[in-house]
């Protein structure tokens, strides 16, 4: 289970899935940003999130299975170029996959960075204290609407998450479908379905959240 390639392709699509319901529920959340009431709703919603303490503990669960996933899916890339032992002498390219069915290693690598700068953003500000130079909200909790304020009103980070959500929206093209078939759950009575909400969630979930630092730089949303 632990050691062989099947083995550890069954654990990159068993927390594959669980991060896949995971950026549903933070999509969500993020999303009532858009409300464009000074933050309230989001301020509630990450407080709620960050004291409720079934969520706090499938939290954990949750970064280990990241970690296990990223672990994995290196092992899978660097096994897979060690296995190939001579390059071919013609590439079919899309003929066979797409193209970012076979870079999923380097699409990996870009979101390992975006999920860098973002826990450095707001994760660690939201679990360890706010800067000196925000303030606490008045019903308790961090402000986390004002750090996002602060952050995307630099240009170069809001780049940094568009890149970042293009990049998983790529990634979630692939690897949605691709978990799903892993476990076996593949039939041709639903696997069109899968496939069809696999293609929507790729790209409206990433298209959310890149949305959000774009209209927040532009300041539509106060």
């Amino acid at each position: 289970m632990f050691s062989s390639s099947l083995g550890r392709k069954l654990m990159m699509a068993v927390t594959g899935v669980s991060l896949i319901g995971f950026l549903l529920v933070h999509c969500g959340i993020n999303a009532t940003v858009l409300f464009n009431d000074g933050g309230e709703t989001f301020n509630e919603a990450a407080k709620f999130m960050a004291t409720n303490w079934l969520i706090r503990t499938a939290e954990i669960l949750l970064f280990v299975g990241l970690l296990w996933h990223i672990v994995q899916g290196l092992w899978l890339t660097f096994d897979n170029q060690k296995r190939r032992e001579a390059k071919y002498g013609a590439k079919a390219g899309n003929s066979n996959s797409k193209w970012y069915s076979r870079s999923m290693g380097i699409l990996g690598s870009i979101l390992l960075i975006f999920l860098v700068v973002h826990l450095k953003h707001f994760w660690i500000v939201s679990r360890f204290g706010m800067p000196h130079h925000l303030t606490e909200l008045p019903s308790g909790g961090e402000d986390l609407f004002a750090e996002m304020v602060m952050v995307f009103a630099n240009p170069v980070p809001v780049v940094i998450y568009v890149l970042g959500c293009i990049g998983l929206a790529y990634h979630l093209l692939h690897g949605f479908g691709s978990a799903f078939q892993t476990l076996g759950i593949n039939h041709k009575s639903y696997t069109p379905i899968i496939a069809t909400v696999g293609t929507v969630f790729s790209i409206v979930v990433p298209l959310v959240f890149a949305l959000i630092p774009v209209v927040m730089h532009l300041e539509l949303i106060k």
